[in-house]
Parts: structure tokens; C-alpha cells; sequence
């Protein structure tokens, strides 16, 4: 199996207009980094015009489709049927999106079969982490 999962989802852009906006995001998970989830926005979806990555612990995610997760800049909660709405909390504002649940479930379903939860730190290289650490210290 390949040490990093990406799946693309379509993420509603939640905004002041009635209109809801449907982009492509992607999400992201690599053995390398086991506790966190990436997820990339395109450069169309922001308000830069450059892709936007925030990263997050799969925890955050795991616990967020079912109940309300989350204090910081990333919150995670469920949004009526079938539904689970990220809010990213930035100095530039908040961006809300709504995702299918199932496509949340399937993503994580995935990182799980790569490294099961709980064994993250079976994963973890701390001798290189503390190498890399030491290395920039001097």
C-alpha cells in the first residue's frame, strides 16, 4: 500500500450569498506524518488565488463526523444528514465548507487500513525527527 492517501472531495463553500460554491478539495495523508490530515484547497476557492493547505490532527476529523470537535483554528462538526461542516479559522476570517459525510468516512476508512489508530508511533521516526532538530540547532 502506498505510504500517502490523497482523495479528492467536493467541499461547499458556505459564504454571505444564497448560493452555495462547490469546489474540488483534497485530502491528504501520508504514514510519514501519521497523526495529521491535510486538506488542500484550490487557488479558485481562496481569497489569494493560491491553493490554501491547512493541516489538522486525524483525530480532529475522526471525532468531529459524529460530535463537535475542535477549540482552535479547525473545528469539525456534523451537519444534518449526511453532512460534516469544517470551519478553518484564519486572521483573514473564517472559511466554512460542508462535505458528504461518507466521502469523510471513506478517507478516513483508508488511513486507518495504512496505520490503524493507536499505532501511530509505530510510524514515527524520532532518531531522524531529532537529528533534523539538532542538525538546525547548531
Amino acid at each position: 500500500m502506498a505510504p500517502v492517501i490523497e482523495q479528492s472531495v467536493q467541499a461547499r463553500l458556505v459564504s454571505s450569498t444564497p448560493r452555495m460554491e462547490i469546489v474540488s478539495a483534497v485530502l491528504r495523508y501520508d504514514r510519514a506524518d501519521p497523526f495529521a490530515v491535510r486538506m488542500a484547497f484550490p487557488p479558485t476557492a481562496t481569497l489569494e488565488g493560491v491553493e490554501v493547505s491547512w493541516a489538522f490532527a486525524r483525530e480532529l476529523l475522526l471525532t468531529g463526523v459524529d460530535r463537535r470537535a475542535g477549540l482552535g483554528d479547525v473545528q469539525v462538526r456534523p451537519y444534518g444528514y449526511g453532512r460534516t461542516v469544517l470551519e478553518f479559522h484564519a486572521l483573514e476570517g473564517t472559511a466554512m465548507v460542508h462535505i458528504r459525510t461518507a466521502d469523510l468516512r471513506r478517507f478516513l476508512k483508508r488511513t486507518d487500513e495504512l496505520v490503524p489508530v493507536g499505532g501511530e508511533h509505530l510510524h514515527l521516526d524520532v532518531d531522524h525527527d531529532l537529528a533534523e532538530l539538532l542538525r538546525d540547532a547548531l
